[in-house]
C-alpha cells in the first residue's frame, strides 16, 4: 500500500478520529429524564430498519413470511418513502435527523475533502487534539480535554421534543457521533469509530496469509503473519496510536498494544487463549464472549478501555486466528457515545454486559476478503442482532411515555453482503459456496418481523408506531471508473500518467483539471476561488456541468447496451439551504445494477475497461440513483401524503406531540398530508 503525501488508506481511515481516543472530552452535567413526561400520555414508537426495501417487503408479506408487518399495515399504512440525493446512508440518516437536505445539513457523501487541500476526511465527524500539554519524561500530557465534533448541521428533531419538555429515547441512529447533548437518552450509532478511529479494522493472525484472488491488497483489516513455537503462538493486538508518547518530527506516533498468547492442541482441534489475565478454551469453530483490554498509554497514569472478541478458525495443518476489530467498550468508553454518557453504561449493564459498539458493527470487510466465511460472518451478524434485540426489549419494557427510536442495522448489512446468494445471476454467486445461503435476506426480515411483533403487542390507542428504512436496495453487478472516465475525456489530467494507482487525488496535476471525484456518487468542479488551484471560472460552470451531464447519461455498458447512469443531479437545483455552497456540483445517479467503484471513491484511476464485474461479497448497494431506491414507511395510522420522504418523518413527530414545525424544516406531516 503506498503512501502520497503523507497519507494512507489505513492511516486516513484509523487517523481521523484518533486523536480523542483516551482524551478525557468534556461533559457538562446533564438533566435527568425524570419528571418530563407528555401533556396527554401520547407516544411514539418509531422502528429503523435500515435499508428495508418495499419491493422484497411486498414480496415476503404476499408470501405470508412477514405477518407483523402486515398486521402494521392493516392497522394504518405501507407505501416507498423518498430517499435522500444521494441514498448514502449518513445522508439519508441526516435527511431523517434534521428535517432537511444535504443543502441544510451538510452530509453530501462518506468521504468530504478540504477544497484548498484536496486532502479527504470522514464526513460526519471530526477531532481536535488539545494545544496544552505538559511534556515529562517522553511524554505529553495533555491539560484539556480533546475534542470530537459532530459535522451534521441542523438541530436533531428530539432536541425540539426535549425543548418542550418531552422525554426520548434514541438508540442508535447513524450520523449522530458524538451524541448530540440534552435530557434525552441517545446512543450514537454509524459514524461511531473502533477504538483505532477508523470504520473498523479487523486482525488476522495466521502461519498461512491469504491472497486475494483479484490480486488486490486486504483492506479493512490487518494480516500478522505469525509461528507455532513449541505448540504456542505469541502476539499483539494493536490499539490506538499512543500520542501521548513524544517522538521526533515527522515519525508517527507508536501503537498502543496488548500481548496475547495461545497455546495450540492440534489433536482436540482446541487452543486455550491467555489475554489480560484472562483464559478461555476455544474449539476450532468457537468465538469467546467480549474481552475487556486496557491499552497502556502512560505507564501508571493513563490507560485506553477497549474490548475484542476471537474466532479460532484452525489449528491444523495452518493456525488461524481472527479477532474483531476493537471495539470501545461501553462500560468504560474512551469517546463520547451516549447522552447522558452514564446511559450506554447502564445499558450494557441490562444486557448482563458490553455490545457491539463499532458504527458498521457487521465486519463485512473480513467476509469481502475471505479472512471470515459466510457461515463465521453469519454467526457474528446473528450476535449483533442478537445483543440488539436484548437492548430493544429492555427499552419496550420501560417505554411509557414521549418517543422510542431504535435503530437495526442487520437489514442493511446482510443485504449488502448476501445479495448475491438469493441473486445467481450476480457476479459473485458461487453456487457450491453460497447455494445454502439463499434465504438468508429473507430470514433477516423475519427476525425483525417478530421484533415488531414484540412492540405492536405493547401498542396501545394513544401509541403511534411507525416503521421506516432510510433507502432500498438493488443489485450491484458493475463498478464504473468515473475518475479513470473523466481522466480519459480529458477533464482531469495526471503529474505522471503512468502512475493511477495513487490514492486521495494524490497524482493529479491540478492546473490542467476541470472535474474530479471522491467518494461514491460526488463529482467536484475544479473552481477558482474554492479549490487551492481551481481552474474554471464562475463564468464557466453552467456549461461545464452541463457537458459533463450530458456525457455522463450516455455513458452505455458495452456488453448489454444499457445506460451505466440514470441520472445526473445538479446540487443547485436539488439542494435547499446554508451548506450547498459547500456541496459537490454533481452526484451521479447510477442506474440499477451499477455503482461507482471503491477506487473511484479513494480517489485513484484504475487502468482497464471503465466498467468491471463486482465479484466481492458486498453484492447489493443503494448508492444509484434516488428515483431507484426508496426505502419503506408503515404506520398504524393512514398515511395521507402522496410522495412521504425522509425528511417528511421528523415533522410528522414534532406534531403528533403539538410541537410546532420549525421553520428551517423543509417536511410535511405524513399522517396528514400537509
Amino acid at each position: 500500500m503506498g503512501e502520497e503525501n503523507g497519507i494512507s488508506r489505513r492511516s486516513f481511515l484509523q487517523g481521523l478520529l484518533a486523536g480523542a481516543v483516551g482524551l478525557a472530552v468534556g461533559c457538562s452535567p446533564r438533566r435527568s429524564l425524570s419528571g418530563m413526561q407528555t401533556r396527554d400520555g401520547t407516544k411514539v414508537i418509531v422502528i429503523g430498519f435500515d435499508g428495508l426495501d418495499p419491493q422484497l417487503t411486498r414480496k415476503w408479506m404476499d408470501e405470508g413470511r412477514l405477518p407483523n408487518l402486515k398486521r402494521l399495515q392493516q392497522q394504518g399504512a405501507f407505501t416507498e418513502l423518498g430517499t435522500s440525493i444521494p441514498p448514502q446512508s449518513p445522508v439519508a440518516w441526516s435527511n431523517f435527523i434534521t428535517g432537511k437536505n444535504p443543502g441544510g445539513h451538510g452530509i453530501f457523501d462518506f468521504i468530504h475533502r478540504d477544497p484548498q487541500t484536496y486532502l479527504p476526511f470522514l464526513s460526519t465527524s471530526k477531532t481536535e487534539t488539545p494545544e496544552r500539554l505538559w511534556r515529562v519524561a517522553g511524554y505529553k500530557i495533555p491539560l484539556e480535554s480533546g475534542k470530537v465534533e459532530l459535522l451534521r448541521k441542523g438541530k436533531a428533531f428530539w432536541e425540539y421534543l426535549d425543548d418542550h419538555n418531552i422525554p426520548s429515547t434514541v438508540f442508535c441512529v447513524p450520523s449522530n457521533f458524538p451524541p448530540v447533548e440534552g435530557r434525552f437518552r441517545s446512543l450514537s450509532g454509524m459514524g461511531t469509530p473502533d477504538l483505532l478511529g477508523g470504520y473498523g479494522s479487523f486482525s488476522y493472525y495466521t502461519d498461512d496469509p491469504p491472497k486475494r484472488e483479484d490480486g488486490e491488497e486486504i483492506t479493512g483489516g490487518k494480516v500478522f503473519p505469525v509461528e507455532v513455537i513449541d505448540g504456542a503462538v505469541s502476539a499483539k493486538i494493536l490499539g490506538p496510536k499512543n500520542t501521548f508518547v513524544e517522538t521526533p518530527e515527522g515519525e508517527s506516533a507508536p501503537d498502543s498494544e496488548v500481548p496475547f498468547e495461545v497455546h495450540v492442541d492440534q489433536t482436540a482441534d482446541a487452543a486455550v487463549l491467555d489475554v489480560m489475565g484472562e483464559r478461555r478454551v476455544l474449539k476450532v469453530g468457537e468465538w469467546t464472549d467480549w474481552i475487556a483490554l486496557e491499552f497502556v498509554m502512560v505507564p501508571h497514569l493513563i490507560k485506553v478501555h477497549g474490548m475484542v472478541r476471537f474466532l479460532l478458525k484452525g489449528v491444523r495443518p495452518k493456525f488461524k486466528l481472527y479477532v474483531s476489530p476493537v471495539n470501545i467498550d461501553p462500560r468504560i468508553p474512551a469517546m463520547p457515545i451516549s447522552t447522558p454518557p452514564e446511559y450506554s453504561v447502564e445499558l450494557a449493564a441490562a444486557r448482563g454486559g458490553p455490545f457491539h459498539m463499532q458504527g458498521i458493527p457487521e465486519d463485512t470487510k473480513a467476509l469481502s476478503n475471505h479472512v471470515l466465511d459466510n457461515r463465521e460472518f453469519l454467526e457474528q451478524a446473528h450476535t449483533v442482532l442478537k445483543e440488539r434485540l436484548e437492548l430493544f426489549h429492555y427499552e419496550l419494557s420501560r417505554f411509557h411515555d414521549g418517543l422510542l427510536f431504535f435503530y437495526f442495522s442487520s437489514s442493511d448489512q446482510i443485504t449488502h453482503t448476501f445479495w448475491r446468494t438469493m441473486d445467481h445471476a450476480h457476479p459473485a454467486y458461487v453456487p457450491a459456496l453460497d447455494e445454502p445461503f439463499t434465504n438468508v435476506v429473507r430470514d433477516t426480515y423475519q427476525r425483525l418481523d417478530k421484533a415488531l411483533g414484540d412492540a405492536l403487542d405493547l401498542v396501545d390507542a394513544k401509541t403511534t408506531i411507525m416503521v421506516m428504512s432510510d433507502h432500498g436496495f438493488a443489485p450491484y453487478y458493475k463498478s464504473f471508473h468515473v475518475s479513470s472516465w473523466l481522466l480519459e475525456n480529458g477533464y482531469l489530467k495526471l503529474r505522471d500518467p503512468k502512475d493511477r494507482e495513487a490514492e486521495f487525488l494524490a497524482n493529479v496535476n491540478w492546473y490542467g483539471t476541470k472535474a474530479y471525484t471522491l467518494g461514491i456518487n460526488s463529482l467536484y468542479l475544479n473552481l477558482m476561488g474554492r479549490e487551492g488551484k481551481g481552474v474554471v471560472s464562475a463564468g464557466d460552470v453552467n456549461n461545464l456541468v452541463d457537458e459533463i451531464s450530458r456525457k455522463l447519461l450516455a455513458v452505455t455498458d458495452p456488453e448489454t447496451g444499457a445506460h451505466v447512469i440514470s441520472h445526473v443531479y445538479k446540487t443547485s437545483e436539488v439542494y435547499q439551504g446554508p451548506y450547498a455552497k459547500d456541496a459537490p456540483e454533481l452526484i451521479i445517479g447510477y442506474a440499477r445494477g451499477y455503482r461507482g467503484s471503491w477506487e473511484t471513491a479513494l480517489g485513484k484511476f484504475p487502468t482497464g475497461p471503465l466498467l468491471r464485474p463486482n465479484k466481492d461479497a458486498w453484492s447489493g448497494d443503494h448508492c444509484m440513483a434516488t428515483e431507484e431506491l426508496p426505502g419503506s414507511i408503515f404506520a398504524n395510522r393512514p398515511i395521507k401524503l402522496a410522495d412521504p420522504k425522509l425528511y417528511d418523518v421528523p415533522v410528522t413527530v414534532l406534531e403528533l406531540f403539538g410541537v410546532p414545525r420549525p421553520k428551517d424544516m423543509i417536511g410535511r406531516n405524513i399522517l396528514t398530508g400537509e
